[in-house]
């Protein structure tokens, strides 16, 4: 048995894509793009997987950075299935179909400056076609059942509290009359978080690929960010600002969403205008209350206690592109929802562009910024970025809430590898920068005395 480290690894965050191979199976966990940096597309048009055939891609969640490049998989001409819970999946089909679209959006404008100065036409990565291709194939599993997914490897899959759907991954290696047992945590989330349940860990495992995004720190507590959070919307509302909010649209927009509503109907703030400019958030949001059944104790209790349409009547959801423009006129006190998330594309872009450099524009960060995406340029304080070509003046006041994270915190991956430390596993920390992994490595260290690897792009490890 071998595992191969395709991507998230060297201290990417994006791009995750781990081979496990055995003598009758090939499995990939995870098939994400790479985003941020210059980069990005050519690393995402390569071919990643060898010639030999895959049986199965166990997806732990939706994500772009963990399920993007399935449609390259489907045009490569690859056959197998791809494995999901059944939330992932809604999610997946949603995010998928997404992106093919931009891509195919993105290639056009392209082509048009192409033409003009005589260069060849170029093709999106990947297809509607191909990404409704790939939809087809996914394949609901439920948590906590194995399934096997290739001859001699089944798959268990169990809450990982970071998305809604979202799984680690128990990969089980039947080869040679033993048993082999590889744990994929995925992207895991805070215990407490709003919404969603706390992770489930497992309890057996020979190897462990842990993620590190926020291997390095701590968050700040939920209640003391969220009062923060408060804190700075009826400051900017009583002074008649406007709030711009970039929002990864699958996870985020939701816990957004119910927050404010929260403040609304405990009359912490007056009612003022919200929009969620993302018709991708929009369905992510109706896709979360078709599956209630992942929903934790606090969630189910504010769902029956009130009413949400009423909490939110100053909430508009805007789908086409002439409602997103028609926010440029609005001037305050309002707060927008755009995407995408680290402001590497999407409608976020126009309303940066068009209010980065007033006076009394506020940004929000609330979730995590990669490096080389315009969102960390922004949080490390840029005094000009360029948007479309063109260069805008940083005049805003930019805010970095990082309690409202998805992810775990250090101390929390420690304690989802507390169960499995017991087996003495090979530990291998991955989907994190350098330093997040070193501090990561050195804790672990300090408390199991398990010596973590680092690996590399392209690692293989024979187990």
């Amino acid at each position: 048995m071998l595992v191969c480290f395709l991507g998230s690894a060297g201290g990417e965050v994006t791009g995750s894509a781990t081979l496990v191979e055995s003598a009758r199976g090939r499995v990939l966990v995870d098939c994400g793009m790479f985003q941020g940096g210059k980069k990005a597309d050519a690393r995402n048009r390569a071919p990643f997987v060898s010639r030999q055939k895959l049986d199965a891609v166990l997806v732990t969640h939706a994500h772009l950075d963990h399920s993007g490049r399935l449609p390259m998989l489907v045009k490569a001409g690859e056959k197998c299935r791809f494995y999901g819970t059944p939330a992932t999946n809604d999610l997946v089909a949603l995010i998928l179909r997404d992106a093919a679209r931009l891509m195919a959006q993105d290639a056009e404008r392209q082509n048009r400056k192409r033409q003009r100065s005589g260069q060849k036409a170029v093709e999106p990565p990947y297809t509607v076609d191909d990404a409704e291709e790939a939809i087809a194939r996914l394949t609901p599993v439920p948590y906590n059942e194995p399934v096997e997914v290739a001859s001699g490897i089944r798959a268990c899959f169990t809450e990982a509290g970071h998305l809604l759907g979202s799984s680690s991954v128990q990969v089980c290696v039947d080869e040679e009359g033993r048993t082999k047992t590889a744990v994929f945590s995925g992207d895991l989330g805070p215990k407490g978080a709003p919404i969603l349940r706390d992770y489930e860990p497992f309890h057996q495992a020979d190897l462990v690929v842990l993620e590190s995004t926020y291997g390095d720190r701590e968050h700040r507590p939920f209640g003391e960010t969220v009062a923060e959070f408060e804190e700075i919307v009826r400051d900017t509302v009583a002074r008649g600002g406007k709030m711009l909010m970039p929002t990864f649209s699958v996870g985020r927009a939701q816990v957004m969403t119910m927050i404010l509503a929260e403040m609304f109907r405990e009359g912490k703030v007056k009612p003022f205008p919200v929009f969620l400019d993302s018709p991708m958030a929009i369905e992510a949001s109706r896709i979360t209350m078709r599956h209630p059944e992942l929903f934790d104790d606090e969630m189910s209790g504010f769902l029956r206690e009130g009413n949400l349409e009423s909490d939110l009547k100053t909430y508009k959801a805007t789908q086409t592109v002439q409602e997103s423009m028609e926010i440029n006129q609005v001037n305050g006190p309002c707060l927008v929802m755009a995407g995408a998330g680290m402001c590497t594309g999407g409608r976020i872009l126009h309303h940066l562009k068009h209010n980065l450099w007033r006076n009394g524009t506020h940004v929000l960060f609330v979730g995590y910024q990669a490096a080389g995406s315009l969102g960390r340029m922004l949080v490390q304080g840029a005094k000009s970025v360029t948007i479309h070509g063109e260069k805008i003046a940083v005049r805003a006041e930019m805010h970095t809430l990082g309690g409202f994270s998805a992810h775990a915190g250090q101390k929390d991956l420690l304690a989802w590898l507390d169960v499995m430390a017991p087996c003495r596993p090979k530990v291998f920390i991955n989907h994190g920068e350098d330093e997040a992994r070193k501090a990561l490595r050195a804790r672990i260290q300090e408390r199991h005395g398990l010596t973590p690897e680092l690996p590399d792009e392209g690692t293989v490890v024979h187990l």
